[in-house]
């Protein structure tokens, strides 16, 4: 049986069949097919933003102070952000090679984690010191480097002549979405039981999320014919199209947040039976799959068009074979022959073209969006790690500290995509604005949030310090990435992209530990007489304003720092930016 789509991709051509053996094999082998396996994986890798759900349980269970948390909140950080090995891998290795490794760490990780809980009550053995269980923490969340470097870098090569801040929006939204979807689907399979629970469906499902793409999860040459623009190179045809799906995908995941939302705010409100969780659950399920109608859409617009073309167009004579028009719309390095190592390592190229790893590394530029990235993430993620104890310490409710958490995840998403697509709109403007002027923004937005908590204000201002928190530290990685593979080049930048994110875990040592923890420990010695008891209990409990003002100021005026340093950036790109960026991805007829 065969059928097709009415109309066909364009006017009055008739419709080629779409249900058939041919066809399905073409979608599988796709890179759109490919942009899906990709959202999967990336919306079940974010179990690190999972942590202030089952952080006060590790406290508890442990006996564990505040500055024990912040610890592993920070080795936490270290292992999510610290990829460099993921990208150096991922330089000589496949993508599917990184996928493996991302699931083996996640699995082996995550089990510990679980283990050392679920016995923390039951064996007659002390539970795990404080460095074994950072260690455990801190090899479950490593392996998101391995999945999201060979998730994005296959989607930014196999996507390269535009739209780049919109792609990476998209695949880091649905990253800010995982914790609230692994949440329903905890809620689903295990019933809310405990936070043990939680953790073991983090430590198996992100894993067979990942082995069950291995083999999509790839750089697949360009299927055009034509050498023109349109063809193969991101011309304006190619771009404009993309445009068009990649907004047709941000609609499906806008309404995948916002049931998100909805269920989050209903199962606040209502008892929900273990009926009513699996009805929510597949309801999730179905928008997580809803995006494979956009993916058999555009490769049947493509396929026609394809079939079309040689009509429209008659072939080259010289024959050219997909391998060469792959190479020649990739970039490549500029050959810099002559001088020193240390010299040429000095001596880096322009704006967009590929920089060496050591270029990279002594590059201004690097060193200014590392200062930035630490200040601005560094203070976002002391929020984020510490929301659960915040909440308590101002006297709000667990169940609106749970809240706090499951906001901060659908507006870690907002950030991630309303950053991405909106500086990819100022960077195709007239105007041309830098995409760094969005950092600086950003970082500037976020101060309110810390203020907001430093302030500890009653009247639930701490429900929109933690929207503007999670929107702000949503919005900076994609900002990150694409200022990344646009200023440095594409030849290096499954390394140089994690380089600049290993800013992320200096910055929340600098800030969440060091200030953050320790200032919060100084004031419960003082609230309870001088010195914190050696054992657990409720007694370690820090309450009011003082528990974290003094720390969030502190963080408000280094964030602030952050975004002045930003600027020279802003300043040093704009001739850049006022450019074509893309222009060297694009055919030459």
């Amino acid at each position: 049986m065969a059928f097709a789509f009415a109309g066909g991709a364009g006017g009055g051509v008739a419709a080629e069949p779409l249900l058939t053996a041919r066809f399905f094999r073409q979608v599988l082998s796709g890179r759109w097919f490919m942009l899906f396996a990709c959202l999967l994986i990336m919306s079940s890798s974010g179990a690190t933003y999972a942590f202030g759900i089952y952080s006060r349980e590790l406290r508890s269970a442990m006996g564990y102070d505040q500055q024990a948390v912040a610890t592993l909140a920070f080795f936490k950080d270290l292992g999510a952000n610290l990829g460099v090995h993921a990208g150096l891998l991922n330089e000589v290795a496949p993508p599917w090679l990184l996928l493996a490794a991302g699931a083996a760490m996640n699995l082996a990780g995550y089990l510990m984690v679980y283990l050392s809980l679920a016995g923390a009550g039951r064996a007659p053995r002390p539970p795990p010191p404080v460095w074994l269980m950072c260690a455990y923490v801190c090899a479950g969340a490593n392996s998101q480097t391995f999945v999201a470097t060979g998730a994005m870098v296959a989607c930014v090569r196999n996507f390269p002549g535009g739209s780049r801040g919109a792609l990476l929006g998209l695949l880091k939204g649905y990253a800010g979405l995982s914790s609230a979807i692994l949440a329903q689907l905890y809620l689903a399979i295990y019933g809310g039981a405990d936070a043990s629970s939680l953790v073991l469906l983090i430590a198996w499902l992100p894993a067979a999320v990942s082995a069950a793409f291995l083999a999509t999860v790839r750089v697949i040459p360009s299927r055009g014919r034509s050498s023109g623009p349109g063809r193969g190179g991101g011309g304006s045809r190619d771009r404009n199209r993309d445009d068009d799906v990649f907004i047709c995908l941000l609609y499906v995941s806008v309404a995948l947040a916002a049931y998100l939302l909805v269920m989050i705010v209903a199962q606040k409100q209502t008892i929900f039976s273990r009926a009513g969780y699996a009805a929510s659950a597949a309801g999730l399920l179905l928008l997580l799959v809803l995006p494979l109608a956009v993916v058999f859409r555009q490769e049947y617009r493509e396929n026609n068009e394809l079939d079309e073309e040689p009509l429209l167009a008659p072939p080259p004579t010289t024959a050219v074979t997909v391998a060469d028009k792959t190479a020649a719309a990739l970039p490549t390095a500029s050959p810099r022959h002559g001088g020193s190592w240390l010299s040429r390592t000095f001596s880096p190229p322009a704006h967009g073209e590929d920089y060496t790893i050591p270029q990279a590394l002594v590059s201004v530029d690097m060193l200014i969006l590392f200062a930035a990235v630490a200040c601005g993430t560094g203070g976002t993620l002391a929020a984020i790690d510490n929301m659960g104890q915040i909440g308590q310490s101002l006297g709000y409710p667990p169940k609106s500290v749970d809240a706090f958490v499951s906001l901060i995840s659908i507006w870690n998403y907002a950030g991630r995509v309303a950053a991405g697509y909106a500086s990819e709109a100022l960077v195709s403007s007239r105007r041309g604005v830098p995409r760094p002027a969005m950092i600086t923004a950003v970082l500037l937005l976020s101060c309110a949030g810390h203020l907001l908590i430093a302030a500890g204000a009653p009247w639930g201002t701490l429900y929109a310090a933690s929207v503007l928190v999670g929107f702000c530290f949503g919005a900076q990685w994609p900002l990150l990435f694409a200022v990344v593979s646009e200023l440095f080049g594409l030849r290096r930048y499954a390394t140089l992209c994690n380089i600049a994110a290993a800013a992320s875990p200096v910055g929340s040592y600098l800030l969440n530990v060091l200030v953050a923890g320790r200032l919060y420990d100084a004031e419960a010695a003082r609230q309870h007489g001088g010195a914190l008891p050696a054992g657990g209990g409720d007694d370690k409990t820090c309450m009011g304003v003082d528990c974290f003002g003094r720390s969030f100021l502190i963080i408000a005026a280094a964030t602030a720092g952050g975004a002045a340093v930003s600027l020279v950036l802003v300043w040093r790109t704009r001739g850049f930016y006022r450019g074509d960026i893309y222009a060297k991805f694009r055919d030459v007829t």
